[in-house]
């Protein structure tokens, strides 16, 4: 029996888990993810028995009300008609075309008007992810108000039957769900992100719950297996939860602080998958990304940006390959040759380490190098369609990497991404020369001189760019009101939304 019964082989799956998927963007990991922990309110982030089970809920009425409802604002909109006989025309029309599911003329008596109706749903699709995009209905998300504003991802025919769809909620969800119950401040995360996130009292997820009505659930429990990640602990488990921790302790509205979340989960992930690429490869060096700080002028930054960043999008394909090969060096695979029937032997071990080849691929006139190179043109034929997109479609998400002003991408942060970095990274303040040894310690992100060493030392830049692109950098900040140059030359980086942020606006 094969532990993931839903691929032909494991080799993505033994460096990464199961699964990072590149349309998944980082809210819809982060939605996904939501859903798992409100599920798991009483256990949050714990394994039991070496896996986590829970049951998603589905929301089919708020969201064939939000998503699958032409008619309402033409029908608020009418004129000379009474409150009655704008619920008739619509309820009329709803029930014609929607696959929404149930009866919901009990939202008459919930609303004191059709007009208060239709302004509550106005309000609702308009903070809603994704609302004007070609998706079906069932595939669109409400902005995660709490609780009842959480449902997976799904596919309704045209008999009204809905299905579990793996398109948008693809399991990296489950997978991120995993790293942050394998982080050493777990439990210090759960408590902040149960009340902070999931409080059902909250005002705009009362009036998500008020259209919803009862909550709907999936028929059945979803299990994700602990060794869909294959790692007990990683450096970056613990990376993505203390970001968390240091975002949902600052002084802001929750639903503030899940923009910055969202932002964390894909750099954090990117970095991940660019980590575990690093050491299959055996290379001990740290990822490395050189950012511009766009201006006006074109500087050799770009150019090196983008090397940079092809370097980095080929890493994940050289992994695969290694990771196959490395079979080889195993005492049994070298022992092999000298058993009765080798190549059996060289199948079985195959098997054991990749599940592959199936029955249907088996040949028993495979030569070692045959098995290896047969497995590694699969692997990456089946890597190419979406995990080894991941890099590129991440980083672009989140602001990392852009192709402005240039052909070719490279790391240039937009004043978002900036934003979210400092208030990961700074408590109250940190002075700027800190703060880009700290972003460059955490992520990888090179921006100064300091920090770019390697580079002037191999004649690749000169210190003057790299000084320059630092004061890029310094005067971007100060645009945004995250950096303060006092008269002795010394510039902060300050937090606004520090819980102290008061006594430092006062000194």
């Amino acid at each position: 029996m094969k532990f993931f019964d839903d691929v032909d082989f494991v080799v993505d799956e033994s460096i990464w888990g199961h699964r990072l998927y590149d349309e998944q963007l980082p809210h819809l990991i982060f939605l996904e993810f939501l859903g798992i922990l409100a599920s798991q309110r009483e256990h949050a982030l714990t394994e039991t028995a070496g896996q986590v089970s829970y049951k998603p809920q589905r929301q089919l009425r708020l969201r064939g009300v939000l998503f699958n409802n032409p008619y309402i604002a033409s029908i608020a909109a009418s004129k000379n008609k009474s409150d009655a006989a704008k619920w008739e025309q619509w309820l009329s029309k709803y029930t014609e075309g929607a696959a929404g599911g149930d009866d919901v003329s009990y939202l008459k008596t919930v609303f004191s008007s059709f007009d208060d109706f239709a302004r509550v749903v106005e309000l609702l699709q308009s903070s809603a992810f994704e609302v004007n995009s070609n998706k079906r209905w069932s595939s669109k998300f409400v902005f995660p108000f709490g609780p009842d504003a959480l449902y997976e991802d799904l596919r309704v025919d045209a008999k009204g039957s809905a299905s579990n769809d793996r398109r948008f909620f693809a399991r990296t969800g489950e997978l991120l769900y995993l790293m942050l119950c394998r982080a050493t401040r777990k439990n210090e995360l759960k408590t902040l992100l149960l009340s902070r996130l999931l409080d059902a009292k909250a005002p705009l997820n009362r009036l998500v719950k008020t259209i919803q009505g009862d909550t709907e659930f999936a028929a059945q429990e979803k299990i994700i297996e602990s060794g869909h990640l294959p790692l007990a602990s990683h450096s970056r488990f613990d990376q993505i939860c203390d970001d968390w921790i240091h975002i949902l302790k600052q002084d802001m509205p929750a639903y503030d602080a899940i923009q910055y979340l969202m932002t964390s989960v894909g750099l954090n992930l990117m970095l991940y998958f660019l980590e575990r690429s690093k050491e299959i490869l055996a290379d001990d060096q740290p990822v490395h990304m050189l950012c511009e700080i766009v201006s006006k002028d074109r500087t050799k930054i770009r150019t090196l940006s983008s090397d940079d960043f092809q370097y980095n999008q080929n890493l994940s394909l050289r992994a695969v390959s290694a990771a196959i090969a490395s079979v080889q060096s195993q005492a049994e695979w070298l022992d092999a040759a000298d058993a009765d029937y080798p190549e059996t032997e060289y199948i079985r071990l195959m098997k054991l380490r990749f599940q592959w080849p199936t029955p249907d691929e088996e040949n028993q006139s495979w030569t070692p190098d045959k098995l290896i190179q047969r497995l590694t043109d699969k692997a990456q034929a089946r890597h190419n369609q979406h995990l080894a997109k991941v890099h590129a479609t991440w980083s672009k998400a989140i602001g990392l990497s852009s192709r402005r002003l240039s052909r070719r991408t490279r790391y240039a942060p937009n004043d978002h991404f900036l934003k979210c970095l400092v208030i990961m990274v700074v408590e109250r303040r940190m002075q700027f020369d800190d703060f880009l040894s700290e972003i460059h310690r955490r992520y990888g992100l090179v921006i100064g001189e300091t920090q770019g060493q390697a580079l002037i030392e191999n004649n690749q830049l000169d210190q003057e760019a790299l000084s320059r692109n630092s004061e890029y950098l310094a005067a971007r900040l100060s645009s945004l009101g995250l950096l303060r140059q006092l008269s002795d030359g010394c510039a902060f980086v300050e937090n606004p939304f520090s819980p102290q942020g008061d006594d430092v606006a006062s000194e």
